[in-house]
């Protein structure tokens, strides 16, 4: 029996034990996949097809492509087990490398985080869209990662305690907390701008045929890139340094395992890194008083 991509996909999402949230982030994942290669039988899908499809995904932060390459791999290892193939095309595949362009890096020791001129830029520019204004302060206020906020349902956002709870790594379930000004914008979109008739948070209809869907991360990404294409001050900055200035912005006023639980990291080295990034930070405020001073004792002589 022929299997195709399409239908391996299926059977992947639908395994025992899979939770609804992590089984949304993976259909966002693939969808893409799906959409050119979903009607071909898996056993012609070859390495260079896939390797081809994953270097078109130039959109992606080095992370993001990291994590799309896994889940690909993970869904032809599942096509090995179900003995639907005998090797996965990809097994071993060497990981995309980081684009210095872009400002990516060799590790994570390097944190990318917004200014406060940055986010007074950046909030001034949401104002006139209310979807993208409520995904921007809930991904600040709250630290979630964008796959994590585009899963949830309307229904699991407690509008009154002003909290949600979501899937992370690992299956790992923790609570968001956001504040008062997320709860307004978040309020504002579900009054005015969220689509009903289905149970998604963030939607998006349909221009031509008028049909609601769940918010994809690719139509997320685009609109946020249209917006900031112009703006100097944002050049570079991506939806997910939004979760980096959270942490960067509460180390030092919670415990490190407080803001671990947070933030969801499995390993605590993870969390230090924002412990680095504050205290780079406090170095350049003292080298900056340092100048001021300086200048004031050189004017006054």
């Amino acid at each position: 029996m022929t299997i195709t991509l399409a239908r391996l996909a299926t059977e992947f999402l639908e395994r025992r034990g899979l939770s609804q949230s992590t089984q949304r982030s993976y259909e966002f994942t693939l969808m893409p996949l799906l959409a050119q290669y979903g009607r071909w039988p898996i056993e012609i899908i070859s390495r260079q097809v896939l390797s081809e499809y994953l270097e078109g995904l130039t959109h992606l932060s080095i992370t993001t492509h990291h994590r799309h390459q896994a889940i690909i791999q993970a869904l032809f290892n599942f096509a090995v087990e179900q003995g639907y193939l005998t090797v996965n095309p990809i097994a071993l595949l060497k990981r995309r490398k980081p684009d210095a362009d872009k400002g990516e890096h060799d590790t994570d020791q390097v944190v990318r985080y917004l200014s406060e001129g940055q986010l007074v830029v950046l909030y001034e520019l949401m104002a006139d869209d209310t979807r993208l204004d409520a995904i921007v302060r809930l991904l600040h206020r709250t630290g979630a990662r964008i796959g994590e906020l585009l899963a949830l349902d309307l229904e699991q956002v407690d509008l009154v305690a002003r909290k949600f709870q979501v899937v992370g790594k690992g299956n790992k379930r923790r609570w968001c907390f956001y504040s008062e000004d997320a709860a307004i914008a978040l309020n504002k979109y579900i009054r005015y701008g969220r689509d009903a008739g289905i149970q998604a948070l963030f939607t998006a209809q349909h221009p031509f045929t008028g049909r609601v869907t769940r918010l994809s991360y690719r139509r997320v990404q685009k609109c946020w890139s249209d917006k900031i294409a112009s703006i100097s001050a944002l050049k570079g900055i991506r939806l997910h340094d939004l979760r980096h200035t959270f942490a960067t912005e509460r180390v030092g006023l919670m415990a490190l395992e407080e803001l671990r639980a947070l933030m969801g990291h499995q390993n605590i080295q993870t969390t230090l890194r924002y412990q680095k990034v504050t205290s780079l930070r406090a170095e350049e405020v003292a080298h900056k008083a340092l100048n001021i001073l300086t200048d004031l004792e050189t004017s006054s002589r």
